[in-house]
């Protein structure tokens, strides 16, 4: 382990081209937030021969080409980038922008609705209002960039589907555990669908396919089914912008 401005640093081996990055601490948020900050300072400095850096809620799995770079010297410099202290302001964090996402949420754009609010003892509208009063950080940028956040506030975490489903629409809102997701393009999932965005939340043929980043501040806002029809609801923006 190596000391770094944001906590301590574990680098293991994980397989034979590539290494397991962790923040070992006690508390959950703070683990989280130093994986984060790590991940930002790893690739805007990314060492020779790394072919791709993979986020986890609590790691950073480091790819590397063995042909290129050794695993020795990739965990060198993963912990030389954690020992290191720039006084460049290069790595002054960026504001935080905030999104307020309209959702419809009922049994038809939320399928999983009604069973997560018998599960976590709610009655669905209850459920809806805990959403809508919960607010998310996005902690990471999962598959093909869907916005996984912390924050969601239930009496109780909310299980994952025993059987996942086979194709869910673009804009789902999705939870499990006390994170949510919002699912960018149609496919499979095995997280709780609860309600769904008219709002485009990633779009490749754009230079920026998406608009947010981990660190940033999601809010649910529940709209009826005529309330979006009537939203000009194209690429998500953050709050400042699309007003």
């Amino acid at each position: 382990m190596t000391s770094a401005p944001f906590g301590t640093v574990a680098v293991e081996p994980f397989g034979d081209s590539a290494v397991m990055v962790t923040v070992p601490h006690a508390e959950q948020a703070i683990r989280r937030s130093a994986i984060v900050a790590f991940r930002d300072r790893f690739l805007a400095h990314r060492p020779h021969g790394v072919l791709d850096v993979v986020s986890g809620l609590e790691s950073l799995l480091i790819e590397f080409d063995p042909l290129r770079t050794a695993p020795e010297h990739v965990e060198y410099a993963v912990r030389l980038l954690a020992r290191w202290a720039p006084g460049d302001g290069s790595e002054l964090p960026r504001a935080v922008r905030e999104f307020a996402v309209p959702v419809v949420f009922d049994e038809e754009t939320g399928p999983d609705l009604v069973s997560v609010a018998e599960e976590v003892g709610l009655e669905p509208a209850e459920l809806v209002d805990s959403i809508a009063k919960s607010t998310f950080t996005i902690a990471l940028l999962g598959a093909a960039m869907a916005p996984m956040m912390d924050g969601l506030e239930l009496p109780k975490p909310v299980r994952r589907r025993a059987e996942p489903r086979t194709d869910v629409a673009p804009g789902a809102i999705m939870i499990a555990g006390d994170n949510a997701i919002i699912q960018p393009f149609p496919g499979p999932t095995g997280w709780r669908v609860v309600g769904r965005t008219p709002h485009t939340i990633v779009d490749i043929s754009r230079p920026d396919p998406v608009s947010f980043g981990p660190g940033d501040v999601m809010r649910f806002v529940p709209v009826t089914r005529d309330e979006a029809a009537e939203l000009d609801a194209g690429f998500l923006l953050p709050v400042e912008v699309s007003l």
